[in-house]
């Protein structure tokens, strides 16, 4: 087995030196002067590990997960403490600057045969980035790797939807208050890129962003469950308190949300509360036409890697002659994007008007025949009186209408165990929404 490395770093002599008279699997093919000539080796597949012996303060989890996503492993050098929990957290592999080059060349094929494994037959996490090496084959490695440890033990439940604004943001806004009246402790996370709007519905000032500010933090490898808790604002309602990671403030700040820096906030999230509600995005696209030649960022990678990480996922659609065919073809989209995910359907703004008599039976009758194949989880029913009221309030809907119809449906949703799968759930859930009626 062979192991092409590039190395940086004006303190490399004695590291490539000693590498190279090992005579062993690590060849040092490149020796870079600067960081931007590494990443740009490392991209023309060149490599398949990187040393960085000096400068690894400028390595970010953006950047670890760049080069990642092309099947390159990181080993830093640094003496200190701190930044060696820091190059842990963002994904590189530390080691001490006066290591042996045994020791060194052992590192590096662990950590090539980690990122080997990730990329064998079990797909590996989608990095967010285009992939122009992705037909780069590594070799394989015998020697055990201990696996990643698990995240936290918080649930995530993301909320999903086609384009023509179905109802994500209200049913995820929503969730999370019923959660938090049941004693819960929430996190809701606003990841839409497109229209971010959780803060709008919820009356609070959007300035902070404070996604966008947990994503830096995680990029620089400086988020834990402390800081986590400082970025996210507070939200009393008059059942319980939930916590918000507000969205960006503006649509063209879509690239502060790196879909490593994602997963790093929704880890640490799970380790804070009990749930975490995420409004993600309705867009699937993974962006190759955009970024075929380049590893630039991918707009969508977000509402992926959300979705990707969600331990239940609500695919939410309106319920009209408009949505619902949208919400089939989405369902269709999120199956090939996403063929792991198996998300609860909802149909929302249930009426009369846009259905015809007994809109519930109509609807479970098309569903039945022209759907994907997996049975409709629950009903709401359109409310826009109560919807506007808290709209206006910035309130939810168990403060603004707890007796609302469509409160009942959401509650009933998600204060049985969200993590059920089983479609007699739905079917329960459906006859007692038309005993409501």
């Amino acid at each position: 087995m062979s192991i092409p490395v590039v190395t940086v770093g004006s303190a490399q002599e004695a590291v490539v030196g000693g590498l190279e008279r090992l005579h062993g699997p690590v060849t040092v093919v490149r020796r870079c002067s600067e960081l931007a000539e590494l990443i740009a080796a490392c991209q023309s597949g060149l490599a398949v590990a990187a040393v960085v012996a000096e400068g690894c303060e400028e390595l970010t989890t953006t950047l670890v997960d760049r080069l990642g996503a092309v099947g390159v492993s990181i080993i830093a050098l640094t003496d200190d403490p701190a930044e060696t929990r820091r190059l842990s957290s963002i994904g590189a592999v530390p080691a001490v600057t006066g290591i042996e080059a045994a020791d060194l060349a052992a590192k590096i094929s662990e950590a090539v045969g980690r990122q080997s494994r990730q990329s064998g037959p079990v797909p590996a996490r989608d990095a967010g980035f285009a992939d122009p090496g992705a037909g780069l084959k590594l070799m394989p490695v015998t020697d055990p790797v201990d696996e990643a440890a698990p995240g936290g033990g918080g649930q995530i439940i993301a909320v999903w939807g086609p384009i023509g604004s179905p109802g994500r943001t209200l049913l995820a806004v929503n969730i999370a208050a019923e959660l938090a009246a049941e004693g819960k402790s929430v996190i809701l996370v606003d990841a839409d890129s497109y229209g971010a709007s959780v803060s709008a519905v919820l009356g609070l000032l959007d300035e902070s962003a404070g996604m966008a500010q947990a994503c830096r933090l995680a990029d620089q490898g400086l988020l834990d469950v402390e800081a986590l808790s400082a970025v996210a604002s507070p939200v009393f309602t008059k059942g319980g308190t939930f916590r918000v990671l507000t969205g960006t403030t503006r649509a063209d700040r879509w690239t502060e949300l790196r879909a490593g820096a994602v997963s790093t906030v929704l880890d640490a999230a799970r380790q804070l509360a009990d749930h975490v509600v995420v409004d993600t995005g309705f867009c699937l696209e993974s962006d190759e036409e955009l970024s075929f030649d380049t590893l630039a960022p991918r707009r969508n990678a977000a509402t992926l890697r959300s979705l990707e990480m969600a331990d239940v996922v609500f695919a939410i659609g309106a319920a009209d002659a408009i949505g619902v065919p949208r919400l089939v073809r989405g369902l269709a989209e999120l199956e090939s994007a996403l063929p792991e995910v198996s998300p609860r359907v909802v149909l929302n703004k249930v009426k009369r008007s846009a259905v015809g008599h007994s809109p519930n039976q109509q609807l479970d009758d098309a569903w039945d025949r022209y759907g994907p194949g997996v049975g409709v989880d629950a009903y709401l029913p359109a409310d826009p009186g109560a919807c506007d009221a808290a709209l206006r309030s910035g309130m939810v809907l168990m403060e603004i209408a707890p007796d609302s119809a469509l409160r009942r449906a959401i509650a009933a949703l998600v204060c049985a165990p969200v993590q059920q799968n089983d479609s007699s759930f739905g079917r329960t859930i459906r006859a007692l929404h038309l005993l409501k009626r």
